[in-house]
Formats: structure tokens, C-alpha cells, sequence
């Protein structure tokens, strides 16, 4: 087991890496920026290096900083979190050659599953069902116009290297064709450093079911079920919600075993994500696969009693895993809580927080590093806090996330808190009848 992880993240994933190390008697390394001296990682952790300004690319996104503070550290492991290098094969790779454990896949495997046009290969060989669409990357809006016709309108073109929703627009007509495409390359290439597009079918009104999947160092890949992720805004996830209530038991042992089929065709190691888009009439679609952590875990942690960090790092330690599938026993919904003015359009709030009560009792929990008095920084994701509650029921889990909405208190910032009280009484979302269109037409009360 490694001695000393040093976590290459910021925020309440930083904090949710260090409880676990903590329990398993691991000493840890926290880096921050000089925006996030204050932050509680930086506080828990045994150790804190600043490894520069604000800005993501001179400090979480740093490799040289980030490999240096682990060396002067002495640790000999490194875990991402999710977002900045989790998914970089250049930064895994560095990790090996400084003999420095990278606590995720191989820096071949992210190769091969975070291009997005490449997983797509490598999902068909492994019988996976994909969307149709284009077998390589898309050389011009020439090209493009042709074999949209032959996938037939609308389609998506997608940043191969993209995530997050940048670089992906919807074309429905060969007419808006050049113009779209002309702006998702130019996305692409300042959000990625790759302009590489490829193009999709597009599936119109469709859910975003995603499976959780762990593979260890020997060959052997489960699951651990599904997680709903269908309400979003601009393709980012608000709410999540595990068992979905659009599955069946058919369609949950069909999508499982093809997420463990997948994971096992590159021998995947570590946690990971195999996301699908299922249509109305329970046909799934390949996504893409995210070789990281995600967000939204606690919601499978809390259904089947699983800490997936634990799960992560005994892996990555050369630990087999049991081999076995797990199914929800409960049912777990999460509300992400952004720094953001629901009202005003979504709009960035950060600022100084005046007054913080987070909400408690039975079956609830918060992941956070926020507290009363501390100022959130404007140079990051807006995620502040992730609101989880579990209950044997979703109806039940449905009335403990109002209850626990309405105790949670968070002044001096705006946050999505209103949003998703609202979301929770939404006659749609009660019934469990919504796709990744749903927010389109929702409209929030003032």
C-alpha cells in the first residue's frame, strides 16, 4: 500500500480523497493555488504545496509543478480527482517515469478511451453497441456535408478531445452545416489544443445513462450499476439519481454487461465510466468512456455501501478486486450546488460566503469544502457543494432531498439551491419522466 498520496485536484474532491486516505492510514499531499490557500484540503491534508497563481494552466494543470511537489514531498503516489489532468495520457505517462503511481488507468488506456473517435473503434470491436456515425475524424465541412447526408439529419458533430459540451453542436440541415462547424473547430482548438472533430447521428430526446465500472490490475472488470444523469443544462449534469427510474431489469443486465465487456477488451484498471444515451424505446448508444472518478459517485457509493476512492487506490496498489456486479438496495438522488444565480440565466456567483448550515439527519450527506466566512474563488468550475440523501424508496429519497433543501442555508453568494427545490416538485421529475431535453422548457420561478 503507498505510504504518501499527493492529490493533484482542489476543492471537495480534494477533501473526499483525503478522508479516505485518512482512513486507510495513508499520509497525503495537498496542492493549491494562491486563490485556494484557504481551502479546506489544504487545511486536512498532512502536507500543502503552492504550486502557483489562480490560473488552471499555471497551477492545476502545471505537470512540472505538480511532479515537483510530489518529488520534494517523497510520495509515491498521485491521485487526480476529476477534471484538469485526471484524463491526461501525458501526465499519467510523466507519473511512471518519475516511478510515481498515476491512480487511474495507463496512460495507453486514457489514449484509448479519452479520444473520443478512437473509443468509438475500439467499443465497436469489442461488440458494444455505437451510435452511427463517422469511422474516423471528419477532414473538412466538405466532407461532413457528405456523410451527414448518408447518417441522415440531424447529427452532433463532437471535439474528439472534448468534454463538457465544448466543441459539439447540433446540425440539422446541410445549410448551417459550414457555420457550425467553423465554430465547434475553433471551440475545440482553445479549449482542447486539438480541433480533431468527428460526427454522430444525433438521438433526439434521449436519456444519459451511465455505468460504473472497476477493472484491476489482472484482468478482471465489473460493475456497480447505473447512475441516471439526464438533467442537464448545456450538457453539464445538475442532478443525478441511481437506480434510473426509466430501467428495467433486462435493460440494466444488457447495459452492465456491455459496460464490463468494454472495460475488459483494454484490460481497463481503476474506476471508470462507460457512458450510453438510451432512446425512448430502451435502445442504448456508446457515449464515451471517463477514465476518472466522477462527480456524481456518492450516489452509487450510497446504494450499494462502496467507497470507490478506497476502491481506487487499493487498485492502483495492486489490490484484485471481488470480480462481482453490484445492484442498488437503495435509492440515492444528488443536487450539485453551484455558486451560480439560477435566475439570472445560470450566471457565476463567487464571492465571500456570510453564513453556511448545511442540512443533516438520517440518510443525508454533504461533500464540500466550503464554510462560512471562506470566499470562492471566480477561476474555477462553480461546483461548490454536492447535496446526496438516500432512502429506500426514490419516493422517499424525493421528500428527504426537499427536506434537506430547505435546510440548507447559503448566504452572501447565489447558489442553484432554488433551482433544484423547484426541480423536486416538478410533476416530470416525480413521475421519473424526463430525458436530457427536460431543461429546454422548464421554467424557473421567480
Amino acid at each position: 500500500m503507498f505510504n504518501k498520496i499527493l492529490i493533484a485536484n482542489r476543492g471537495e474532491i480534494a477533501l473526499r480523497i483525503i478522508r479516505t486516505c485518512k482512513e486507510m492510514g495513508i499520509k497525503t499531499v495537498a496542492v493549491y493555488s494562491t486563490a485556494d490557500k484557504d481551502s479546506l484540503h489544504v487545511r486536512f491534508a498532512d502536507e500543502a504545496v503552492c504550486i502557483g497563481p489562480p490560473e488552471g494552466a499555471k497551477s492545476y494543470l502545471d505537470i512540472v509543478r505538480i511532479i515537483s511537489a510530489a518529488e520534494i514531498t517523497n510520495a509515491d503516489a498521485i491521485h487526480p480527482g476529476y477534471g484538469f489532468l485526471s484524463e491526461n495520457a501525458k501526465f499519467a505517462k510523466i507519473c511512471s517515469e518519475h516511478e510515481i503511481k498515476f491512480i487511474g488507468p495507463t496512460a495507453e488506456m486514457i489514449e484509448k478511451m479519452g479520444d473520443k473517435n478512437n473509443a468509438k473503434k475500439t467499443m465497436r470491436e469489442a461488440n458494444v453497441p455505437t451510435i452511427p456515425g463517422s469511422k474516423d475524424l471528419v477532414e473538412s465541412a466538405e466532407a461532413g456535408i457528405l456523410q451527414a447526408e448518408e447518417i441522415g439529419y440531424p447529427v452532433i458533430i463532437k471535439a474528439t478531445a472534448g468534454g463538457g459540451g465544448k466543441g459539439m453542436r447540433i446540425i440539422r440541415s446541410s445549410e448551417e452545416f459550414v457555420a457550425k462547424w467553423d465554430s465547434a473547430k475553433q471551440e475545440s482548438a482553445a479549449s482542447f489544443g486539438n480541433d480533431g472533430l468527428y460526427m454522430e447521428k444525433y438521438i433526439e430526446d434521449p436519456r444519459h445513462i451511465e455505468i460504473q465500472i472497476v477493472g484491476d490490475q489482472y484482468g478482471n472488470a465489473c460493475h456497480l450499476s447505473e447512475r441516471d444523469c439526464s438533467i442537464q443544462r448545456r450538457h453539464q449534469k445538475l442532478a443525478e439519481e441511481t437506480p434510473s427510474p426509466f430501467m428495467t431489469d433486462e435493460l440494466r443486465e444488457k447495459m452492465g454487461n456491455a459496460a464490463v465487456a468494454a472495460a475488459k477488451s483494454i484490460n481497463y484498471e481503476g474506476v471508470g465510466t462507460i457512458e450510453f444515451l438510451v432512446d425512448k424505446d430502451r435502445n442504448f448508444y456508446f457515449m464515451e468512456m471517463n477514465t476518472r472518478i466522477q462527480v456524481e459517485h456518492p450516489i452509487t457509493e450510497e446504494v450499494i455501501n462502496y467507497d470507490l476512492i478506497k476502491e481506487q487506490i487499493k487498485v492502483a496498489a495492486g489490490v484484485p478486486i471481488s470480480g462481482k456486479n453490484y445492484y442498488p438496495q437503495m435509492h440515492a438522488i444528488e443536487c450539485r450546488i453551484n455558486a451560480e444565480d439560477p435566475l439570472n440565466n445560470f450566471r457565476p456567483s463567487p464571492g465571500k460566503i456570510s453564513v453556511l448550515h448545511t442540512p443533516g439527519g438520517h440518510g443525508v450527506r454533504v461533500d464540500s469544502h466550503i464554510y462560512a466566512g471562506y470566499t470562492i474563488p471566480p477561476n474555477y468550475d462553480s461546483m461548490i457543494a454536492k447535496l446526496i440523501v438516500v432512502a429506500r424508496t426514490r419516493e422517499e429519497a424525493l421528500k428527504k432531498m426537499r427536506r434537506a433543501l430547505g435546510e440548507f442555508v447559503i448566504e452572501g453568494i447565489k447558489t442553484t439551491i432554488p433551482f433544484h427545490i423547484q426541480l423536486m416538485e416538478d410533476e416530470r421529475f416525480i413521475a421519473g419522466n424526463y430525458t436530457t431535453k427536460f431543461m429546454e422548457d422548464f421554467q424557473i420561478k421567480y
